[in-house]
């Protein structure tokens, strides 16, 4: 029996390993709608490198990336998952309006270069590479550095 659910365990791996890849390029027309309004809004003057769809075991996803270095990822209905400016500061309406005031009541020196989020909140990261996260509903929850 043990023998039998190692093989079972070992053969599902492999199918995880094999189905996963490095994407196919496709054109921005081709994303989700939600996708193309939030480019628009969001980085109307920036030019896109390359867009790309993976075909992940969750579903598709997609990412963005500008000639700038910036790239947006997106889940598979076309909602943003994270934008990540590198080390350049991100677009200032891609950043909740809580969060944008705590950070520039408690580190108005920083700029934001990254933001991310999923079910359980946010996270974003200083130019300075400092770490903050938030809930859902904008409380700061925890530092990282």
């Amino acid at each position: 029996m043990k023998k039998a659910f190692v093989l079972l365990a070992c053969l599902f791996a492999m199918q995880l390993t094999v189905s996963a890849d490095d994407g196919t390029p496709i054109e921005v027309n081709n994303l989700p709608v939600k996708a193309q309004q939030f480019l628009k809004a969001c980085f109307p003057d920036n030019t896109v490198s390359y867009a790309k769809v993976e075909n992940e075991w969750t579903g598709k996803e997609y990412e963005v990336l500008f000639e700038d270095g910036t790239k947006v990822k997106f889940d598979k209905k076309g909602e943003w998952e994270e934008v990540d400016g590198g080390y350049a500061v991100i677009p200032a309406n891609t950043v909740p309006v809580l969060i944008k005031k705590h950070v520039a009541e408690k580190h108005p020196k920083q700029k934001i270069v990254k933001i991310e989020r999923d079910r359980r909140g946010y996270e974003i990261k200083l130019d300075n590479g400092f770490e903050l996260k938030f809930d859902t509903k904008f409380k700061l929850t925890g530092y990282d550095d």
